[in-house]
């Protein structure tokens, strides 16, 4: 979530902390979200090469195994187990169960409309699959896998019982007025509903999927099954069994990271530094809160339409600016 780019050369006072509201972005190789006719994969790890030859139009899937591999790399050369955690490795690589489906939906003139939709289970050792839902133009099943295959890993750093899945469809819910959005929600969890269930699997939200989604969402599914209260989706409003602060959760926690990290690795201080925030979003307005609060000066803050920039720093006034063309811009969507 947060990558630390410290650029003291050209800023000897300061250093940006580059905050990524999702994975848009894979280090190390310059290949952007929804980029991937552009990345390709040299695998370094003789294990690795049959994955490789197998999923090659998935070049997305095996840069994110790639550098995982990399992450994990002195665990395959232990002289005791390192056969063994290759093997594991190996078998990590291939999701339990892909769930793929057709959505269809009606559009406000009637007519019939239809997306591809998927769920990712990718692996349940620790605990019932857990990963968000995207709905996104450029979603396909190498993107799923990939957000996927690091899903598990990220799940498994937090210590709780949860194992790693991601979903989505290539649905675009920009442009889309709220009764298409809500038809299509509910046809996608018409086809997924029947396996959720808080011990097997618990999508979220992610690009393209906020409250409004996972609210038509949850409906869809207690009529579906005349059960209420499963906790079979999270980001759901506090009204009807979501979490307090739910949507200040990972913007904040972005910035709690970070404070923490140039506290202990550079004995610095937030207060005073350099900050641009990637993204435009839920994560990013939160961050941007936080880091106010914490005396940072946030230079830029951008999404897919553009880049904003402030020359001395965003003030109180210029958030809560953005917090209203934002609402604006999501209850106006045309």
């Amino acid at each position: 979530i947060i990558v630390i780019m410290m650029v003291m050369n050209r800023f000897p006072s300061a250093f940006v902390l580059w905050f990524c509201c999702y994975q848009l972005v894979l280090p190390n190789n310059n290949v952007a979200f929804g980029a991937s006719d552009t990345c390709t994969t040299a695998t370094k790890f003789e294990f690795l090469q049959d994955l490789e030859n197998k999923y090659s139009h998935e070049p997305v899937f095996l840069q994110a195994v790639e550098e995982m591999a990399l992450a994990v790399e002195p665990l395959f050369s232990d002289p005791d187990n390192g056969s063994f955690y290759k093997r594991a490795f190996v078998v990590m690589t291939e999701p339990e169960r892909i769930l793929s489906f057709r959505v269809p939906w009606t559009d406000d003139d009637g007519n019939i409309q239809h997306n591809r939709g998927w769920r990712v289970e990718f692996n349940s050792a620790l605990g019932p699959y857990k990963g968000g839902l995207r709905f996104h133009p450029t979603v396909d099943l190498g993107l799923l896998k990939f957000l996927g295959f690091e899903q598990i890993f990220k799940n498994a750093l937090t210590g709780l019982p949860m194992g790693g899945g991601k979903g989505g469809s290539d649905f675009d819910p920009k442009g889309k007025s709220d009764n298409e959005v809500r038809r299509f929600c509910q046809s996608f969890m018409t086809q997924l509903y029947r396996y959720l269930h808080p011990s097997t699997d618990v999508p979220a939200g992610d690009i393209g999927v906020g409250g409004r989604e996972i609210g038509y969402m949850y409906g869809q599914y207690k009529q579906l099954t005349n059960r209420h209260g499963e906790a079979v989706l999270t980001g759901k409003s506090i009204l009807f069994g979501g979490s307090n602060i739910r949507p200040e959760a990972t913007g904040y926690g972005c910035v709690y990271i970070a404070k923490i990290a140039i506290k202990n690795k550079l004995q610095r201080s937030l207060s005073g530094s350099r900050c641009a925030i990637s993204g435009g979003g839920n994560v990013a307005q939160y961050a941007a809160e936080k880091l106010l609060e914490y005396g940072a000066k946030i230079i830029t803050i951008s999404d897919s339409d553009g880049v904003l920039i402030f020359d001395k720093g965003m003030t109180k006034s210029d958030l809560e600016l953005f917090f209203e063309v934002r609402i604006y811009r999501i209850s106006n969507a045309t």
